[in-house]
């Protein structure tokens, strides 16, 4: 277990880090959606791609060589590259709210995405001439607030992973100085978050208060734990899965400690899933740090900081595959429905 000097916020969500709000948009038939974080005021920001099948927005812009230093937002979408329409949802959103980059008499949101694929979950997909994801990125603008649901939710609505259903996760966790980490994460893997078949979570040492089942490690390791488990045993893609995630923390941080705040949660995603960062996952973080505590993490903190990016990536990630609920024409189990 975590040490006790480090607790979870009140929410226990990623909106427990100041200047931060969440806002979710699902279609149930579709079994696919979209999760938009909103920065209160622009945050400072990068991102990590360690999967080989990423899809992605105005990623470039993040690198610590290139100019903008903050953005409004960040958007996490299902719909394969359709998907990435929902950015432009969340950018005509804000735009009508008067929030972005000025230039001059012209306000323009910056609003990086990334997505996941849930083409092959048992939603109806024939939605017409143009994708639905423009519009769910308008609508998850207007459902933001500091509380928001996780599971079949939002861009973890249509997620799978080996064997059981993904979804949408959150968790936060405060440090001794005061400053809290914050972790958002679709989880849509190709591999598998339980340890064999089993119902006990690989990201279990990090559980806090018995917020994903409060299971722990099974008393021996299952004969099938080091076994490799896909989502699509038939059919290997590089386009079928991918979680997507971000980090966020009220320190001030440069856009290259952001980056090793992106960094260090991928961390997380080694801990909660087996195997992960494939080739056939577009595994991705984004770092947001809003600034909002005025604390600067110092030297004899920093190790403890990023530790700290890892498990609240780890939980979040159980988190969501825990909170999964069933719908009509699901191709895979929920978690709560799982025996052993």
């Amino acid at each position: 277990m975590l040490p006790a000097t480090l607790t979870a916020g009140p929410l226990n969500l990623i909106t427990d880090v100041a200047g931060l709000r969440v806002g979710n948009a699902s279609d149930e038939k579709l079994k696919s959606g979209v999760t938009v974080v909103i920065c209160d005021t622009p945050a400072t920001a990068a991102c990590q791609v360690l999967g080989g099948a990423p899809g992605t927005r105005e990623t470039d812009l993040l690198e610590a060589h290139n100019t903008v230093e903050t953005i409004n937002a960040v958007a996490l979408s299902g719909g394969s590259a359709f998907g990435l329409d929902a950015a432009s949802g969340v950018q005509a959103a804000l735009r009508e709210k008067g929030i972005g980059f000025a230039m001059r008499d012209q306000v323009i949101p910056i609003v990086p995405a990334a997505i996941l694929f849930d083409m092959l979950n048992g939603g109806d997909k024939n939605w017409g001439r143009y994708p639905p994801y423009r519009e769910l990125g308008y609508e998850a603008v207007q459902a933001a607030a500091r509380e928001f649901a996780l599971g079949t939710a939002g861009a973890g609505t249509g997620a799978l992973t080996a064997g059981l259903k993904g979804g949408l996760g959150s968790a936060s966790t405060v440090l001794p100085n005061g400053v809290t980490v914050g972790a958002l994460v679709a989880v849509n893997a190709t591999g598998s978050v339980t340890v064999g078949r089993s119902r006990h979570f690989w990201a279990a040492p990090f559980e806090l208060d018995g917020e994903f089942g409060g299971l722990g490690f099974p008393s021996s390791l299952p004969a099938d734990a080091s076994r490799v488990f896909k989502k699509y045993e038939e059919d290997n893609s590089a386009a079928a899965n991918t979680t997507i995630a971000v980090i966020a923390t009220d320190a001030v941080l440069t856009k290259a400690a952001a980056k090793r705040l992106a960094i260090s949660a991928h961390d997380g995603f080694t801990r909660a899933i087996w195997p992960v960062h494939t080739p056939f996952d577009g595994d991705l973080v984004f770092a947001l740090a809003t600034g909002a505590s005025g604390i600067e993490v110092g030297q004899a903190e920093v190790v403890d900081f990023y530790a700290a990016a890892a498990s609240t990536m780890a939980r979040a990630i159980a988190r969501g595959v825990h909170a999964a609920t069933a719908t009509r024409g699901d191709i895979m189990q929920v978690w709560t429905t799982r025996k052993g």
